[in-house]
C-alpha cells in the first residue's frame, strides 16, 4: 500500500470514529450524514440536538481516543438495499442515500466495534488499534448543506486534520497559520487595498493605495503586450440576448449571466451583463473587411465582467462577481495557430518569472456540452497536444478529460505559490466554433474567403484572482515597482515639510508613487504607520537633509536605517528598480 493509499484508509477510518464519538457524547437521536477524507484530514455532517462549539472539541477528540484505545474490531459486509434500508432505520439521510441506488446494486456497510455501523465502501482498518498512533485534531465547524443543496437541510460540519505523526500535524498547522498570516481577506483591507461590502456581493471595492497597484500591474501587463503585437480595445458591458444566442452563451452559460430582462425573459429586447469578452472581439474584427496580410489579428482587453455565482462560492477576491479579465483573443490562419500558441507561453513565463512564480501545463478535452463537429474537436485536441509535446515533452503535461470550454479544447496553466498551494490561473483555449457562429471570414491569398481560428487566452485569469494571490505570495510586501506606494515621507517637524515637499515632487516627477504625511504629529507615528502599509522605502527628513540635500531611510526588512544619501542616487535607485521589475530591494 503507497503513502496515498494509507493515507485514504488511515482518515476514511478516523472519520468512522468522529462519527461514533459524536453519537456517544450527543445521544442516539443524531443523524449522521457523509465524511470523507479530504486534502489534510477528513470531516463529518452531522444533525445534532446541540449546536456544537469550539469549546467542546476537546471533549470530542478525547471520546475519539477512547474509542481508539478500546482496540475493536471493524467488520464489512454485504447487504441488499432492502437489509440496508432496516440497517439505518430512522437515520434520515443515509435512508435518502441507499433510495437513490439501483435495486440491484451491491452495498458495504461497516460495523466497528459492537454499536457502530456506516454505509461506505471502504476499505478501512481491521482493528481500531491501528490508529493508535494517530495525529489529529478538531480545527473547524461549518454549516453545510444536505448535497450541496440550499434547500436542504443545514447540518454542522466538524474539520478534522488527520497525519499520520505527529510531525506532520506540526508542520502542517505552522503552514497554516502561515497562510492566515498571508490571508488576502486580512491584508488587504488592513493595507487599504481593497474592501468587500454586502450590499454588493462579490464585486470588489478597489480603494486608492489598492488601484495605484493594480495599474502598476496592467502598466506592466500592457508593456508586455505591445512587445507582441496586441491592440487594446473597450466594449459594451451590456449587449442584447440576440449576442448571446449567436455566441452560444445563451444556451451554454445562461445561469452564470446576470440579466436584464425585457417585457418576457424570451424577449430579444433581454439584455446581459457580459461574462465573456469574446463577442466584443468579434464584433471588432468583423467590422471591416479583413485579410490574410493582417493575421495574426490581436487584441487584448480588461473591461470589467460580470459572472454569477452562488453566495457560499464567493471568496474574498479568488472567487467574485465582478472582475476585470486581462483577455487577449487572436484570430488566426489553421497554419499560424503553432507558433502563435508558442507565443502566447512565451508571455506567459515571462509574466510568471517576475513574479518567481512557476507554471505547468494541462490540457482539457471535449465536454458532454461541446458545441460543434467532432471532427473539428478532434482536430484541434491533436494541435493542441502537438504543441505541448514540442514545449514540454512526452509525459511532462498533464490531460484533463471532459474539462474544456464548450467551444473548443484549452490548455490550463497551473501555477505554484509560496505555499506550494497550486492555482488554475492562464488558459489558452482554441476556438473554430465561434468564428463558424459568427459567419467570420477574412481574403485569403488567392481571392476566396476563408474563415479564421480564434484562440482566447488569459494569463492572470483576472486581474482580482490574481492579485489577491499576489497578496499573499508577498505577505503584503510587494516588490518595489509593484508597491502601491514605493516612498512613505516622513518630516520630523512641521518646519520640515518645505523639504519634504521638494522631495514628494522631485520623485513624482520620475514616476515614483509617494505619500507625504504633512501632519504636526510625533515622527515614529508616521513611520509606524508606513511600516503597517509595508512602503519598501521610508524617508525621514529633517534640518540635516534639508541642508545637505540628501534622505535618510528606512528599507522594509531591514533594523538600520540609511543616512546621508543624496537626493539624486535615491531617485535613480527608485528608477532602476522600476525599470527591472526587480523582485527584490536592493539595500543601500
Amino acid at each position: 500500500m503507497d503513502k496515498e493509499q494509507y493515507l485514504s484508509v488511515y482518515r476514511h477510518s478516523l472519520a468512522h470514529i468522529l462519527a461514533k464519538a459524536v453519537i456517544e457524547l450527543y445521544g442516539p437521536q443524531v443523524q449522521y450524514a457523509i465524511g470523507p477524507q479530504i486534502a489534510d484530514g477528513l470531516y463529518y455532517d452531522f444533525a445534532l440536538p446541540v449546536n456544537v462549539t469550539q469549546e467542546q472539541f476537546p471533549a470530542i477528540e478525547e471520546k475519539m481516543r477512547e474509542i481508539i484505545k478500546r482496540r475493536e474490531p471493524w467488520t464489512r459486509k454485504e447487504v441488499s438495499k432492502q437489509e440496508a434500508m432496516a440497517l439505518f432505520a430512522g437515520q434520515k439521510y443515509k435512508l435518502e442515500l441507499i433510495r437513490d441506488l439501483p435495486e440491484d446494486e451491491v452495498i458495504t456497510v461497516y460495523t466497528t466495534g459492537d454499536d457502530f455501523i456506516d454505509l461506505c465502501r471502504g476499505p478501512h482498518v481491521d482493528n481500531s488499534q491501528e490508529l493508535m498512533s494517530a495525529a489529529f485534531e478538531i480545527h473547524a465547524l461549518s454549516g453545510a448543506y444536505w448535497r450541496g443543496d440550499e434547500k436542504n437541510d443545514m447540518l454542522q460540519r466538524i474539520y478534522v486534520w488527520a497525519f499520520p505523526t505527529r510531525d506532520e500535524l506540526k508542520a502542517h498547522k505552522a503552514m497554516i497559520q502561515e497562510a492566515m498570516e498571508r490571508d488576502h481577506k486580512k491584508l488587504g483591507p488592513q493595507q487599504e487595498l481593497f474592501m468587500l461590502d454586502p450590499s454588493a456581493p462579490g464585486m470588489p471595492y478597489w480603494l486608492p493605495r489598492g488601484w495605484k497597484m493594480y495599474n502598476a500591474l496592467l502598466s506592466f501587463w500592457r508593456g508586455i503586450h505591445e512587445a507582441h503585437g496586441y491592440q487594446e480595445i473597450s466594449g459594451p458591458v451590456l449587449s442584447k440576448k440576440e449576442l448571446w444566442v449567436t455566441s452560444g452563451h445563451w444556451d451554454h452559460y445562461m445561469d452564470g449571466m446576470f440579466l436584464v430582462p425585457g417585457e418576457t425573459i424570451d424577449s430579444v429586447e433581454t439584455m446581459a451583463l457580459k461574462p465573456m469578452n469574446c463577442p466584443n472581439t468579434i464584433k471588432v474584427f468583423m467590422n471591416k473587411g479583413r485579410s490574410y496580410r493582417e493575421l495574426p489579428f490581436r487584441i487584448n482587453q480588461v473591461d470589467v465582467i460580470h459572472r454569477k455565482e452562488k453566495s457560499g462560492e464567493l471568496n474574498g477576491l479568488f472567487r467574485v462577481q465582478e472582475f476585470h479579465q486581462d483577455d487577449a483573443h487572436i484570430f488566426v490562419t489553421e497554419e499560424q495557430i503553432f507558433d502563435e500558441i508558442k507565443d502566447i507561453m512565451s508571455i506567459a513565463t515571462e509574466i510568471y518569472q517576475t513574479f518567481g512564480l512557476s507554471y505547468s501545463a494541462e490540457l482539457s478535452t471535449r465536454p458532454d456540452d461541446y458545441m460543434g463537429d467532432i471532427e473539428v474537436w478532434n482536430q484541434a485536441e491533436a494541435d493542441l497536444k502537438a504543441i505541448l509535446l514540442d514545449v514540454y515533452g512526452e509525459g511532462n503535461f498533464e490531460i484533463n478529460e471532459g474539462d474544456g470550454a464548450f467551444y473548443g479544447p484549452k490548455i490550463d496553466l497551473q501555477m505554484k505559490d509560496a505555499l506550494g498551494r497550486q492555482w488554475q490561473m492562464g488558459t489558452i483555449q482554441l476556438d473554430f466554433q465561434l468564428p463558424l457562429n459568427f459567419d467570420m471570414k477574412y481574403v485569403a491569398p488567392d481571392g476566396t474567403q476563408k474563415r479564421p481560428v480564434m484562440i482566447h487566452r488569459a494569463i492572470f485569469g483576472s486581474f482580482e484572482r490574481f492579485i489577491g494571490i499576489l497578496i499573499e505570495n508577498y505577505k503584503g510586501a510587494f516588490p518595489f515597482w509593484l508597491s502601491p506606494v514605493q516612498v512613505g515621507i516622513v518630516p520630523i517637524r512641521v518646519e520640515n515639510n518645505d523639504y519634504a515637499r521638494t522631495v514628494a515632487d522631485r520623485l513624482t516627477a520620475a514616476g515614483i508613487r509617494i505619500e507625504v504625511d504633512y501632519a504636526d504629529k510625533n515622527m515614529n507615528e508616521k513611520i509606524k504607520t508606513y511600516k503597517k502599509y509595508k512602503d519598501p522605502y521610508i524617508l525621514v527628513l529633517g534640518a540635516k537633509e534639508a541642508e545637505t540635500g540628501t534622505v535618510s531611510l528606512n528599507i522594509r526588512g531591514s533594523k538600520e536605517q540609511v543616512h546621508g544619501m543624496p537626493l539624486d542616487e535615491f531617485v535613480n535607485l527608485c528608477l532602476r528598480l522600476n525599470r527591472e521589475h526587480s523582485l527584490e530591494l536592493a539595500a543601500q
